[in-house]
């Protein structure tokens, strides 16, 4: 479901056609903001551009026309909206592409998600990701807020991820991820060569940088706002220019192994955002989720997926001196 605090500007029309679309108010929603009522009940569109509509007189309640976002709208009220496609709205379409599926259930999937693979529309971003291919493969994807996805890969960060296909399951699952119930395990490469303990336990807050928007970094939550991040960092090889870490994330912080290890002065490899350079040949950052362990949601079986490094990584590791044993 599309982000209410999704900018308007990034939604200006893709052409002229006009929909007109009428709703009548559930029972759930008695009593709200017409704005937050809209907002789920048209999920394709940000409560901020349906804000917009409601401003230029665009909808009506009973008849009426609005014109303040925060009126209260009762149960089997009737709403009528006039609505333009945007790129977001349009964003949320099938869209068939081949998915590594390493796992399948009726209520699950595990994907091996490759480098540069966008996982959910953004702006820059509105087509061929991930969660157009979900809704492509399953109609059902469609029924699940994001298609059933229910944790995130960096764009350029390869490996495992898993995905629901039952709103049961997808609750369940953000539960045992929020729960520390859920094993996701990297591989890196970074720079620098590895020096003292073999593994280092990080628990440093991470938050939007305040001095650079488009970073996340370590934050003192008392000035800044951030949230608690740990990761466990082990070392598996290390020459005196690289290292190669295995990297366990206990939260699961955006870009969160990428701001530790650049804070213990290991940026990663060809993480420019971070400090690393291009090496080995690697033009991404060398990240890669590697393991994928947790109970199944529904039967209790444990689940364990393993993924290994994929082609530019393992080149990478070769050309840096560096040797990756899965074991």
């Amino acid at each position: 479901m599309p982000d209410a605090t999704d900018h308007a500007g990034d939604e200006s029309d893709v052409d002229g056609e006009i929909e007109l679309r009428q709703l009548r108010v559930p029972l759930e929603s008695h009593g709200k903001r017409v704005d937050s009522t809209l907002a789920l009940t048209v999920p394709e569109f940000s409560r901020s551009y349906l804000q917009q509509l409601i401003a230029a007189g665009l909808v009506q309640l009973n008849g009426v026309v609005l014109v303040k976002a925060s009126h209260a709208v009762k149960a089997f009220d009737e709403l009528r909206i006039e609505l333009r496609p945007t790129p977001q709205s349009q964003a949320f379409k099938p869209e068939a592409m081949a998915l590594d599926v390493v796992f399948e259930d009726e209520f699950l999937l595990v994907i091996n998600k490759p480098a540069g693979l966008v996982v959910h529309p953004a702006p820059g971003n509105w087509s061929g990701t991930l969660l157009n291919g979900l809704l492509a493969r399953d109609r059902e994807a469609g029924l699940l807020p994001r298609a059933g996805i229910v944790h995130r890969l960096d764009k350029d960060t390869s490996g495992l991820m898993v995905v629901a296909r039952k709103r049961q399951v997808m609750d369940e699952l953000v539960r045992m991820i929020a729960a520390r119930s859920v094993n996701r395990q990297y591989i890196a490469l970074a720079h620098g060569a590895w020096t003292g303990a073999a593994t280092r336990h990080v628990n440093l807050p991470v938050g939007r940088d305040p001095r650079n928007r488009l970073r996340m970094a370590v934050v003192d939550m008392d000035r800044n706002p951030g949230k608690t991040a740990s990761t466990d960092i082990s070392v598996l090889q290390s020459n005196t220019d690289y290292c190669m870490v295995r990297c366990k994330l206990h939260t699961g912080r955006t870009h969160q192994i990428r701001v530790h290890m650049a804070v213990l002065g290991h940026p990663l490899v060809a993480d420019e955002l971070y400090g690393g350079r291009s090496a080995g040949g690697l033009e991404r950052q060398a990240l890669h989720a590697c393991r994928l362990a947790f109970e199944h949601p529904i039967n209790g079986k444990l689940l364990e997926f393993r993924s290994p490094l994929p082609k530019d990584m393992a080149a990478a590791a070769v050309a840096l001196g560096l040797r990756y044993n899965p074991e």
